[in-house]
């Protein structure tokens, strides 16, 4: 049986209320999460970047640092 790869929960759940605490709307928020680990999980399908991380936790990932650091996003 394999493992999954440690994560920090703990900051997940930071990272998810920052978020939530960001937005104007809690849905809205949260289906946006939902559509970019949907996205993601069809276009990273094949890919070995990190297979153990859910495509959810890794979309709040990515919103949470697109949130604090703007200059990541481009033009």
């Amino acid at each position: 049986m394999q493992k999954r790869a440690a994560f920090d929960s703990t900051q997940l759940m930071r990272r998810a209320d920052e978020l939530i605490s960001a937005a104007s709307n809690r849905y809205r928020i949260t289906v946006q999460v939902a559509n970019r680990a949907k996205r993601r999980r069809f276009e990273d399908f094949d890919s070995v970047d990190d297979p153990m991380m859910k495509p959810v936790m890794r979309a709040i990932i990515e919103m949470s640092d697109e949130l604090t650091q703007p200059e990541i996003i481009g033009e």
